[in-house]
């Protein structure tokens, strides 16, 4: 007996573009489902949507971490550190893609700085380190604390700014109350930063506050000699 012709279109691959397209029309649980990997007997559009609402949204479940993802229900250690891995590759694509961008002004820092900072609910610090023409050579996080701030010395920051080649560097760190206004912790350390960049020659161009309501810049309010 002759066996049934099966379907070859069925295992035509679909083109590159039609991919991309079906990608960008899925919502956040539909992608979380498909990179847990679908399945009719665990339930994986269900499992995605529970997962984000366990955690307020895709922000908070990239601060979860494998740990405490691998804890939720179903999920374990596979799919925890799978899920982790994506999140750390879609921040450097963004990290990478920031290379080289002039950082020029308080607007040009606050757009590096809001998306990466804003949304946290802790207190972190970087560095920018520049080249000559004030392009972005890398950024570095340099410190990290807790809903109040963090401690930090001018030797934690002056580092990996002169292992990077920096000719000139700004400082940014978030404010997880929303309010940019600066503290005088951070008033004290702008100005032992200042002095440690004057004694090597390192200029420091700015230190910028981003929150969520707005940016401060402490060259603008007179906490950093203007060159």
């Amino acid at each position: 007996m002759p066996r049934p012709r099966s379907d070859s279109s069925q295992n035509v691959p679909r083109p590159p573009q039609r991919i991309e397209t079906e990608l960008e029309r899925l919502d956040d649980a539909a992608l979380l489902e498909l990179l847990l990997g679908r399945s009719a007997r665990d339930h994986e559009f269900k499992r995605a949507k529970a997962l984000l609402n366990f955690a307020g949204g895709l922000e908070g479940l990239a601060r979860l971490g494998p740990s405490l993802l691998a804890q939720q229900a179903g999920l374990g250690v596979a799919r925890a550190t799978r899920l982790s891995a994506a999140f750390e590759l879609g921040a450097r694509r963004w990290q990478s893609r920031a290379t080289s961008a002039k950082i020029d002004s308080l607007g040009a820092v606050a757009n590096w700085a809001a998306p990466r900072l804003v949304p946290l609910d802790h207190e972190e610090i970087w560095v920018l380190s520049l080249d000559g023409r004030n392009c972005l050579r890398s950024g570095r996080r340099v410190g990290q604390g807790g809903l109040h701030g963090c401690a930090l010395t001018a030797r934690d920051i002056l580092r990996p700014a002169l292992r990077d080649g920096a000719s000139a560097i700004v400082l940014v760190h978030n404010h997880p109350s929303g309010d940019p206004t600066p503290s005088p912790e951070d008033l004290q350390m702008t100005q032992a930063v200042v002095l440690a960049c004057g004694a090597i020659g390192l200029p420091l161009l700015d230190h910028v506050i981003v929150a969520r309501e707005g940016a401060a810049s402490l060259l603008a309010l007179g906490a950093i000699p203007a060159r």
